[in-house]
């Protein structure tokens, strides 16, 4: 039986980003200065397509769907219309991949190790990272 929605955003979880670790909290730099440049129009679009890029590339490997929906492989225009548009969750298998039109980073949940594994492949070959979260 294939895991809800609900029950995936209670899985474990990785970070797909632009930066190669979570910054830490008393960090010394400006974090929130660069993230606010990296949020503004033209740097969100170039990030926000190297999002798309990588699941273009990962529907190569595997079979996705949008949401709860049951349709297989949408269009690559589908796709990367939605991901720009509106929050989205992409499954895969018992997998799921949280995209937000308005944040630099795609969240990866409850991936087996082979999913993870080519992940990581595809976001280097776009320039972005994949790390986990420390536990709190």
């Amino acid at each position: 039986m294939r895991k809800t929605i609900e029950e995936l955003l209670q899985c474990p979880y990785w970070i797909v980003d632009i930066l190669p670790s979570q910054v830490p909290y008393k960090n010394p730099g400006q974090y929130f200065a660069v993230e606010k440049y990296f949020l503004q129009g033209k740097q969100l679009d170039k990030i926000k397509q190297k999002h798309i890029d990588l699941i273009l590339k990962l529907n190569c490997y595997r079979d996705i769907s949008i949401d709860e929906e049951t349709d297989v492989n949408p269009s690559p225009e589908r796709i990367s219309e939605e991901i720009r548009d509106r929050l989205l969750c992409i499954r895969t298998g018992e997998s799921m991949i949280l995209s937000e039109p308005d944040d630099t980073h795609l969240t990866l949940y409850n991936p087996d190790e082979q999913l993870l594994e080519l992940i990581k492949v595809l976001a280097s070959s776009e320039g972005l990272f994949v790390w986990k979260p420390p536990v709190s």
